[in-house]
């Protein structure tokens, strides 16, 4: 009777592994799928100068001046290019998520003029529902010469190998005729 205990003993795990490892397959299968959810999500990264509504409320227009801005929000994320008393707080929320690129989930910005004395004159807030989409253009610029045959390929340097301008000045303003 012994005998036939041991047998049973020695022949039984054999189907749990089998078991087991047929959940951990199913497991691996189910899961595959799931990659992509938000569940495997990275956590939001905030990009740029936020300036937060409730902190933009305490800006008063014809009151408020640089100093105090600057005391509220922190440094303007840009200015103007051509007007320095143009100032734009740009801030977006983007996500990694997996075999894809990151997306943007929340942009905003803040723009702020301000007179010639540095005071406040007013505050424009813009979101993701003001934004365009801009495309990009799939076109290419044609560049000459790119489109050899296979000759002029091989035979196109026959006549300029050489020790060619070795030793020459090519620095602006040299070479002959200084």
């Amino acid at each position: 009777m012994s005998f036939s205990r041991t047998t049973r003993s020695m022949t039984c795990p054999q189907p749990r592994r089998a078991a087991r490892a047929g959940l951990v397959a199913l497991a691996v299968a189910l899961a595959a799928p799931l990659a992509g959810c938000s569940f495997f999500q990275a956590a939001p990264v905030q990009r740029g100068n936020r300036a937060e509504a409730e902190v933009v409320a305490q800006l008063t227009p014809g009151v408020s001046t640089k100093t105090d801005v600057e005391a509220l929000l922190g440094s303007p994320t840009a200015t103007g290019t051509f007007d320095r008393n143009a100032w734009y707080y740009i801030s977006s929320v983007t996500r990694m998520q997996p075999a894809s690129n990151p997306s943007s989930e929340d942009q905003r910005v803040v723009a702020l003029n301000f007179d010639e004395n540095g005071v406040l004159r007013n505050v424009e807030q813009r979101g993701q529902d003001d934004m365009r989409s801009v495309g990009m253009v799939g076109r290419t610029t044609p560049v000459p010469g790119t489109d050899r045959t296979l000759l002029q390929a091989l035979f196109g340097n026959i006549g300029r190998v050489g020790a060619g301008n070795l030793g020459a000045d090519t620095s602006p303003g040299g070479g002959p005729g200084r």
